[in-house]
């Protein structure tokens, strides 16, 4: 007779899912580094492109530098030009065309510089590597985070495996490699979640303050925050006063530095989106002028919904975690920004879906698929990074330059599948809790 053949111990599968999370991570960052910016290189040559340091943090520390150590504003149009000097190699002149239109005018609110302070004495080359490396631990700690707001405890192997791919995916990849401060306010973000989720209240309010230096990104999520603390305020006021406290010192502290800066730096956010012209993931996806805005408020709408529905839910249950990853995948989907790094949002709708998939594969057909193609919309990304790698190194240089687009071909659609599916997914946890 033949023998059995045995079954692999569970240690065992898991240090294999954490090899293979490796491998994708590292194809990814070698598609980045030999093939995505070898084509942006030969771009910007090929349309006389200026390129410089390409650090999103070089304006924001710059701005800093010249507030804090020479009393300049950081706003002005002299301060601009010396940023794009550093950014780009060189001031933009409007005489070329193939110019980038982003000015990389200091356009965060003035008290971004608090954070800051400590770094604006070293030379920004230095800057730079502690920077990125701080981006490192954040993000993997961002992972642990929204895991703990599900309280989904998953073995040592797997969360390993989990931060492998986190590390490697195209959001992460492409905001580590701009210094995106993206990064660093979805690991604020996660930290508000986990310490509301864990009862620490007056800390979940004040690091919700302390993420609206990227206003657009924290606004959604300190939103669904008061006002699941507004529906229990004995229980829950903690929240508001550790938020509206640090609020508080955050504008003081602004005006101390620049009397006024409100009024500048909303001026500054206006100019921003004329220059820029951001859209929306929906405005992407959608060719119809305003058809993306309608769509846009249809979502909030429906997040809405959903969220008055699970306001009063504790904050140790699954109901607020999962509105919680709701309100992360709106903000993804309706921010007026579409760029691949701010979906490290998505991670706790991801993470949610994974553990909650029994309630959206044991409904209908319909829901069934739509949870598989977010995952093979998911999965993408390191399946072309894994094949353009192998035709690097073993076939053709050349062909693989030529189709650096291919790990971006599910980018827009994986902020409206993974928001569907909480929708549906939240909807199914409110039916069931009914019916119970």
């Amino acid at each position: 007779m033949a023998e059995e053949t045995k079954p692999i111990p569970r240690e065992m599968k898991y240090i294999l899912y954490f090899m293979v999370a490796l491998l994708a991570a590292a194809s990814m960052w070698f598609y980045v580094d030999r093939i995505l910016v070898a084509h942006q290189i030969a771009d910007a040559v090929a349309n006389n492109r200026p390129r410089g340091n390409l650090s999103d943090l070089y304006p924001r520390w710059l701005g800093a530098r010249e507030l804090l150590l020479h009393r300049r504003n950081p706003y002005s149009d002299e301060v601009t030009v010396e940023i794009q000097k550093g950014y780009y190699g060189r001031a933009l002149e409007a005489a070329r065309p193939n110019d980038p239109k982003d000015q990389q005018a200091f356009a965060y609110p003035v008290y971004v510089v608090l954070l800051l302070a400590p770094l604006i004495r070293l030379p920004f080359s230095q800057v730079r590597i502690l920077f990125f490396w701080a981006l490192v631990g954040l993000t993997a700690l961002s992972v642990v985070l929204w895991l703990r707001l599900l309280r989904w405890a998953l073995p040592c192997w797997l969360t390993a495996t989990v931060i492998a791919l986190t590390m490697g995916s195209v959001p992460a990849v492409q905001a580590l490699k701009l210094q995106q401060l993206s990064l660093l306010v979805a690991a604020v973000l996660a930290g508000a979640a986990a310490c509301v989720a864990n009862g620490f209240l007056i800390c979940g309010g004040v690091l919700a303050a302390v993420a609206t230096i990227k206003p657009q990104l924290a606004l959604p999520l300190v939103v669904w925050l008061l006002l699941w603390a507004f529906s229990k305020w004995s229980a829950r006021r903690k929240f508001v006063y550790g938020f509206a406290g640090m609020m508080a010192l955050l504008f003081a502290a602004g005006e101390l530095v620049l009397p006024g800066w409100c009024g500048i730096f909303w001026e500054a956010v206006g100019k921003y989106h004329r220059y820029t012209q951001n859209a929306s993931v929906l405005d992407e996806l959608l060719p119809w002028a305003f058809a993306g805005k309608i769509l846009a408020i249809a979502a909030a709408v429906a997040c809405a919904w959903f969220l008055w529905r699970f306001r009063n839910e504790s904050a140790e249950s699954g109901g607020f975690g999962s509105a919680t990853a709701l309100v992360m995948a709106l903000t993804v989907l309706v921010v007026p920004m579409y760029a691949p790094y701010n979906q490290v949002l998505l991670l706790p709708a991801i993470f949610a879906l994974a553990r909650n998939r029994s309630l959206l594969l044991s409904r209908s057909r319909a829901s069934r698929f739509l949870y598989v193609a977010a995952f093979f919309a998911l999965a993408w990304q390191w399946v072309a990074s894994l094949g353009l790698t192998t035709v690097y190194l073993l076939a053709s240089r050349e062909w693989a330059l030529r189709a650096w687009k291919w790990p971006f071909f599910a980018t827009l659609t994986l902020p409206l599948l993974f928001f569907a599916l909480m929708i549906l997914e939240l909807e199914a946890r409110w039916n069931r809790a009914v019916e119970a």
